[in-house]
């Protein structure tokens, strides 16, 4: 049975669509007091007003940021007074060839789909440790959100791949770090899940991705949203590290 979360705080990145939007629906349904953060101002407040409770606290934040992300940690706990659980979500997926890329993509992925998870992670740590040690739970969560590229390479993929094998790395490398002390880091791999993450790609990308993926029944964002109040609800003594869900029809 679930463990609702009733006294924890959440503080989900990328909040402003997406996985990022129905988790944090998901997390205040289950009693969480909840800290959304992107850049799209008028979207996190129509989340907040969507969410419709006292205990959301909007952040317009650019993670990529170093200071940003430190703000956007301090003023969480500033409202809320502690952090149980970060959802890194934040992300972009830009795909190509490697030959004569735009590099200027790739160092977009870098600093958010990278960077940006690990500033957001380091500033919120001393916090999650502090909320493993106390009441109500006794245990904290950190879940970054990946991607079946960081288990599969592929062709026309490489860098966007680079990045989510960085974040699986990351998170394997921390949660042997922190785990004794009861902080739980966890991936959630999703494969194909109908968001705008594909639309940020160049109008031939999408061309190409809407040939492999187009006839699929793809996930939705609410179906990872539950995988992750899955995670995050467990009982302190079980840990779910790796989770990776793909559409019924998708192949690889």
């Amino acid at each position: 049975m679930a463990e609702r979360l009733d006294g924890t705080v959440a503080l989900v990145t990328g909040a402003s669509s997406g996985i990022g939007e129905a988790t944090a629906v998901a997390l205040a349904a289950q009693g969480a007091q909840v800290a959304i953060a992107a850049r799209r101002r008028d979207r996190l407040d129509a989340l907040a007003e969507r969410i419709g409770t006292d205990a959301v606290l909007v952040l317009e934040t650019d993670v990529t940021d170093e200071t940003q992300a430190r703000v956007m940690v301090e003023q969480t706990v500033a409202r809320f007074g502690r952090i149980d659980t970060l959802v890194n979500n934040a992300g972009v997926m830009l795909l190509g060839p490697i030959v004569d890329a735009p590099v200027e993509e790739w160092r977009r992925m870098v600093e958010l789909n990278v960077l940006g998870l690990m500033y957001a992670t380091h500033a919120a740590l001393p916090h999650l440790l502090a909320a493993a040690e106390s009441d109500p739970r006794r245990v904290a969560d950190v879940v970054n959100v990946s991607s079946v590229a960081g288990r599969i390479a592929r062709s026309n993929s490489g860098v966007y791949n680079s990045t989510k094998f960085g974040v699986v790395a990351f998170s394997e490398s921390l949660r042997q770090e922190v785990t004794r002390r009861h902080v739980r880091v966890s991936v959630i791999e999703p494969g194909a899940v109908m968001t705008e993450l594909a639309t940020h790609n160049r109008p031939e990308i999408i061309e190409g991705m809407m040939a492999t993926f187009g006839p699929m029944e793809m996930l939705r964002s609410e179906d990872i949203a539950e995988s992750i109040v899955f995670t995050v609800t467990r009982p302190r003594r079980m840990a779910i590290n790796e989770l990776l869900i793909r559409p019924t029809e998708q192949e690889r």
